[in-house]
């Protein structure tokens, strides 16, 4: 099956051993010497409505993409765990001893 890279771009990302979405297509990358498709790039989402920038870019892959579809793509790539962000209270410092 020939598919075109414009017919790529935004379409939906989903991990198949996870079932998570990852995000839509955002950029591509490509060897230009040697004309072939490394991987294709989702951008981080937004922070706060994107005040306090964005989340680092995902990239994965061509050997990674298991199945191109209509309407999704499904990959297999590893996931880095999200670090758990430690509560701070803003009066701790108040009550402490």
């Amino acid at each position: 099956m020939r598919c075109k890279i414009t017919e790529i771009k935004n379409r939906e990302v989903i991990h198949v051993r996870t079932g998570c979405r990852l995000g839509y297509v955002n950029d591509f990358e490509v060897d230009t010497t040697n004309a072939l498709l490394l991987g294709i790039i989702i951008f981080g989402r937004l922070k706060f409505f994107g005040i306090f920038g964005r989340e680092d870019d995902l990239f994965i892959r061509w050997d990674e993409i298991k199945v191109i579809g209509d309407d999704t793509i499904l990959v297999d790539c590893a996931l880095k765990p999200k670090k758990k962000k430690k509560k701070i209270f803003p009066f701790s410092g108040l009550f402490s001893r």
